[in-house]
């Protein structure tokens, strides 16, 4: 990839459902993933940030890294500009809405803007357990917003009962369609179910940070762990077949919310891997040149919540090339080029 793109989340959910909060435990969680976060509504962002700045258009450093601006939603394209710039070293931007926007209009500016520098990183859509019934009766827009949501967090699991919880999450599965749904309390969604996080130089991959030491009195307190994810990587050293991988990503399961990595497609096109970017309903492939000397693999990292890890490797594994009888036709990677970023330079083929 010639440009480095940078992952925009959408955060939404209605009043007092968890969104500020779950930011919050985001960028404690930072550690050296730098943050740029939008906000359209004030709150508690960055330990009151936002409101010392007190106006739209004022952008703060949080103190980690990380950046908070607040605009009004026309202004999005202009701060994602802003965000975006290569000496902001941001790794991810997420816009917290506000709790009375419309969050289809915020993913349509994400998926609309001309900014190569982002790409699309999902809506997530936080839910209030102990409220939802009376959210749903408040706010009507509720099951469609859930229908639009890539993930959904189920936030203050703490509050409700087992079997209410149970229910609470059964209905927003059968409103949410094939997004992902997670539990949560205090908003404490593990980071990385939304975004790689960068490890600091000289810091060791698990270990504890100085967050998780300044942190850990209040993570002992409430006892509650982050939302559960599964974690799957899938190694092929057989080329897979351009048909039977799109068949495979657009049949993707419920809860399957993250897929990335890199597709060796073989003899469809020997010169390039492909870089895989999907999230939720969202997929992008970035064509790039095989690097010199490096052996020629599938890899993919799969993430969501209540997969069937055996089942994806199997199906990952019968989109493998299953011998020269089974190459590629010329038409086979039309599928996959439909979903590659055209540059400037390519002529408007409509």
């Amino acid at each position: 990839m010639s440009t480095q793109q940078i992952p925009v989340v959408v955060l939404a959910g209605f009043l007092g459902a968890g969104k500020t909060t779950l930011l919050n435990h985001l960028l404690r969680s930072a550690r050296g993933t730098r943050i740029g976060v939008m906000v359209n509504d004030f709150g508690d962002i960055g330990i009151d940030a936002m409101t010392v700045a007190g106006q739209v258009g004022s952008t703060v450093s949080l103190g980690n890294g990380c950046l908070c601006c607040a605009v009004d939603a026309g202004e999005l394209d202009e701060y994602l500009e802003v965000l975006t710039r290569p000496e902001s070293r941001l790794d991810v931007i997420v816009i917290e809405a506000s709790g009375l926007a419309e969050p289809e209009e915020l993913v349509r500016m994400v998926l609309a803007s001309e900014n190569e520098r982002v790409v699309y990183g999902g809506l997530v859509q936080v839910v209030d357990a102990s409220e939802f019934a009376a959210t749903r009766q408040r706010h009507p827009g509720t099951d469609r917003h859930l229908g639009l949501a890539d993930l959904v967090v189920v936030n203050k699991a703490d509050r409700v009962a087992a079997d209410e919880l149970r229910s609470v999450r059964e209905t927003v599965a059968g409103l949410a369609g094939r997004a992902a749904v997670v539990e949560a309390s205090h908003g404490r969604v593990d980071p990385e179910l939304l975004f790689d996080r960068v490890v600091p130089e000289g810091e060791i991959e698990g270990q504890m940070s100085i967050e998780d030491i300044l942190y850990g009195s209040e993570d002992d307190r409430h006892a509650h762990p982050h939302a559960a994810y599964e974690s799957l990587s899938v190694t092929a050293t057989t080329p897979l077949h351009p048909r039977r991988l799109m068949a495979f990503l657009d049949s993707r399961p419920e809860g399957l919310y993250r897929i990335k990595g890199f597709v060796d497609l073989g003899p469809a096109d020997p010169a390039n891997r492909y870089g895989v970017h999907a999230v939720g309903r969202f997929l992008r492939f970035y064509p790039e040149p095989w690097p010199a000397g490096e052996e020629r693999l599938t890899q993919l990292v799969l993430i969501g919540s209540g997969i069937d890890a055996p089942a994806l490797r199997k199906e990952l594994a019968s989109c493998e090339l299953n011998g020269p009888q089974d190459a590629p036709d010329e038409h086979s990677m039309w599928g996959v080029l439909r979903y590659v970023q055209r540059t400037e330079e390519e002529p408007d083929e409509s």
